[in-house]
């Protein structure tokens, strides 16, 4: 069986890393895929992806860059994603990855509107989710954990929105029969969200928001977490697992 890529835009806090581990072993333990049949590239540190035909499907992680840099690392995944499309990849975008994919197949991507969006937050399922094979599985609402400073502000041309947040329009988005994408953290669990919020307090006081209010308003978001392990199954990913 072919890996599955783990696209690293990214890694977490030292701090964070060093209590709770990094994006590539959240990824593992949200698909529920051993190590043996994943594949990490490391694109923000320059590693060469391979061709999207030499793997079973792509995760592509969150970052603390910004898409609307054009760094060239984050320029040259995007144009591995067009690629990725064409022969109908599984792929699934979390946080940059959701802005990464959305810029890559032409939306538009931008700081959102009135500062930061962190903790966790309800998601609303919009009309139609109810219809697609994975938001299918969530219930109408649920809780999910968030920190982004950039969105998707316009969505491709032929993107679905799925799920809404609040403030953020475009949580949820379905590009292809393979390919979603989500601006919330399904590989998060309570303890990361946490140790974001404490990281990221000063910063949220500058931007009007109370810290204290949002850590205490963190709890676990089982429907989210299993968002991971639903697209691995359903394009049979982990299927040497069951």
């Amino acid at each position: 069986m072919k890996p599955v890529l783990i696209i690293r835009t990214g890694q977490a806090p030292d701090n964070i890393r060093a209590r709770f581990g990094d994006f590539p072993h959240w990824f593992r333990l949200g698909t529920q895929l051993v190590p043996q049949q994943l594949h990490v590239v490391n694109v923000a540190t320059g590693e060469t992806l391979p061709a999207p035909e030499e793997v079973s499907g792509a995760l592509i992680t969150g970052s603390a860059a910004m898409v609307t840099d054009k760094a060239p690392w984050s320029e040259r995944t995007a144009g591995w994603i067009r690629n990725a499309m064409d022969v109908d990849l599984p792929l699934l975008g979390v946080c940059y990855g959701h802005q990464l994919m959305a810029h890559a197949l032409g939306g538009r991507v931008d700081y959102l509107t009135g500062g930061r969006e962190i903790g966790t937050l309800p998601i609303e399922l919009l009309p139609g989710a109810e219809q697609d094979s994975l938001a299918s599985h969530l219930p109408a609402i649920f809780r999910a954990h968030t920190t982004h400073e950039q969105s998707v502000m316009e969505v491709p041309k032929d993107a679905r929105v799925l799920a809404r947040s609040e403030r953020d329009p475009h949580h949820l988005l379905r590009y292809g029969k393979n390919a979603v994408s989500v601006q919330f953290h399904p590989e998060f669990n309570a303890d990361v969200m946490r140790a974001y919020i404490k990281r990221k307090h000063n910063d949220m006081r500058r931007e009007g928001f109370d810290p204290h209010h949002t850590y205490r308003q963190v709890a676990a978001t089982p429907n989210a977490r299993r968002f991971l392990k639903m697209f691995s199954r359903h394009h049979g990913l982990s299927r040497s697992q069951r």
